[in-house]
């Protein structure tokens, strides 16, 4: 059986990831649809190399040849250059570099989740958004798309995903900076206070809320 050209399997696959990471996020302005459409491309370029088309591969076919001869990197699990270049041995399904990616995905997913339900709660109300993974930190939506995809490039590391990764990192900082001026301007006094006891990105665990939760995702 081939291990590429099989592209049911990227359609199938990235709208599995694509649907499930709409249904927590529900992008409503422009800047969602960017920050959306942005972790959607990443997914899409993800599985187009994995069961596609191994542009990588072939990319550095003469130097993985040269590296590690008779091995057929054309094959599913040769394809796992991380198990091949720390000499794993057995299934690389199981390997621990694929077993921690996994834990970063399912890692970021429940921390959409999770997030997007303290957001719900809080544009229901009209107020800011504190609880939960927002009494932690101010962006917790954009850390899970960081994270989700810091876990895919792990994972399966791809040309094309290595080049997207810190772009769209940048692109998420830049857009959750601009956010907050928009908001500081809007909320003045209880986004200061908020955004005084709260971390921009690395999580504080163990604080508490300081306001109501609200409708705004930072």
């Amino acid at each position: 059986m081939p291990a590429y050209g099989l592209w049911l399997l990227v359609f199938i696959n990235s709208a599995i990831f694509i649907i499930f990471a709409f249904s927590f996020f529900k992008p409503k302005t422009p800047r969602d649809w960017r920050t959306f459409g942005s972790f959607s491309a990443f997914i899409i370029a993800l599985f187009a190399e994995m069961y596609g088309f191994p542009l990588t591969i072939y990319l550095l076919s003469g130097w993985l040849a040269k590296k590690y001869p008779g091995v057929d990197f054309l094959t599913h699990d040769a394809g796992h250059i991380w198990y091949k270049f720390l000499g794993f041995e057995g299934n690389p399904h199981l390997n621990p570099i694929h077993l921690v990616s996994n834990v970063l995905i399912v890692a970021g997913f429940v921390l959409l989740a999770s997030a997007w339900r303290v957001l719900y709660r809080a544009q229901r109300d009209g107020t800011l958004a504190t609880a939960g993974p927002y009494a932690s930190v101010r962006h917790p939506q954009s850390i899970g798309f960081i994270v989700i995809m810091a876990g895919f490039l792990l994972q399966w590391p791809t040309l094309v995903t290595a080049v997207m990764f810190p772009v769209l990192v940048t692109v998420y900082v830049r857009l959750a900076l601009r956010e907050e001026r928009e908001v500081a301007e809007e909320l003045g006094e209880a986004w200061a206070l908020y955004a005084s006891g709260t971390p921009r990105w690395i999580p504080r665990f163990g604080s508490k809320p300081i306001l109501d939760e609200g409708s705004v995702e930072m």
